[in-house]
């Protein structure tokens, strides 16, 4: 009788360890686990808000963790870490991520959780057209071709006409709009800004705005609501730097198609825990969306890498990291 050591060498029984797999294979790896990591945030979220926290509450103590995550980096450099020069601009940006943030934890209470997911999707189509009126780039045919296909996507989830448009969605389109809108002001500060001090200041100009919208409707978070709010500020933060990391190890382009995840883990998991059930126009407008969003991505990165090849390096300015 053949033994099982002889079928299945010691060598085989070991795997590669990821952190010597291929750069796209772990950045790939840590896309998926960010997607986890925001489904899981979208669940808490709801879960609160079914307990009877108000949104603006959730908001607050988002930001609250959020700025304590920022701990050891304010450990490590200082006040000096917090160097600006473009101060009103980090404040534009921090209130227009007020908004965002605000407009899609209410609309977490509003509307099933794929359907948030999925609306979302519209934030990279939202970004190039605002980069066309702020940044005054230049877009040809094919990416307006995929910016029209990917809002025809959002119709098809929305179906106006057909259902009557709520205002979960209409917040949630709104905040995929702040959202961008908050990419092309990053675009612009990390021309001259370190990547850590936007993130640091954006938390700073947020918590503040934040308590005080908070006040209007303040309830003093009772028992086990502490722990889900610290699990909250944990899993949001494991989120980011999964997310970061990801796009750190491989190109935006063959990191992005790992995003879809995000929307499957949120179907399990609203379908889990509240028994929700995303009908087939999601489905549809969802993949519609999110495939003219990753080709808008694809021709980005083309057309970025075109320009590095012919024009020479600006002194003075800083690559964006």
């Amino acid at each position: 009788m053949v033994s099982a050591v002889s079928l299945f060498p010691a060598k085989s029984l070991s795997f590669q360890s990821v952190s010597q797999s291929p750069a796209i294979i772990r950045a790939a790896l840590w896309m998926v686990f960010s997607c986890a990591a925001f489904a899981c945030l979208g669940a808490i979220i709801r879960h609160l808000g079914n307990g009877g926290m108000h949104a603006l509450e959730i908001v607050f103590f988002r930001n609250l963790f959020g700025l304590l995550a920022l701990a050891p980096w304010f450990w490590r450099t200082g006040i000096r870490g917090l160097k600006t020069t473009r101060l009103r601009l980090q404040i534009v940006r921090g209130l227009i991520g007020l908004v965002g943030m605000t407009t899609w934890f209410t609309a977490v209470g509003l509307i099933p959780l794929a359907e948030l997911v999925a609306l979302s999707f519209t934030m990279p189509l939202f970004a190039t057209v605002a980069a066309i009126f702020v940044l005054r780039e230049k877009v040809g045919l094919r990416r307006w071709s995929a910016v029209f296909v990917g809002f025809g996507g959002a119709m098809l989830i929305l179906r106006p006409g057909f259902e009557t448009l709520s205002v979960g969605s209409l917040l949630a389109l709104i905040s995929a709009c702040t959202m961008a809108a908050g990419v092309v002001l990053i675009k612009i500060l990390t021309r001259t800004e370190n990547t850590a001090s936007i993130v640091a200041w954006n938390q700073i100009i947020i918590l503040p705005f934040s308590a005080l919208l908070m006040l209007t409707v303040w309830q003093m978070p009772v028992g086990i609501d502490w722990l889900w709010l610290a699990l909250m500020g944990a899993v949001a933060t494991a989120g980011h730097l999964a997310l970061t990391r990801a796009f750190t190890l491989a190109d935006a382009t063959a990191v992005m198609p790992f995003d879809f995840f995000r929307l499957i883990f949120t179907a399990v998991v609203a379908y889990v825990l509240f028994s929700e059930v995303p009908d087939i126009w999601m489905w549809v407008g969802a993949g519609v969306i999110f495939v003219s969003a990753v080709y808008v991505a694809h021709r980005e990165a083309q057309v970025a890498r075109q320009r590095t090849t012919t024009t020479p390096a600006r002194a003075g300015v800083a690559e964006p990291t």
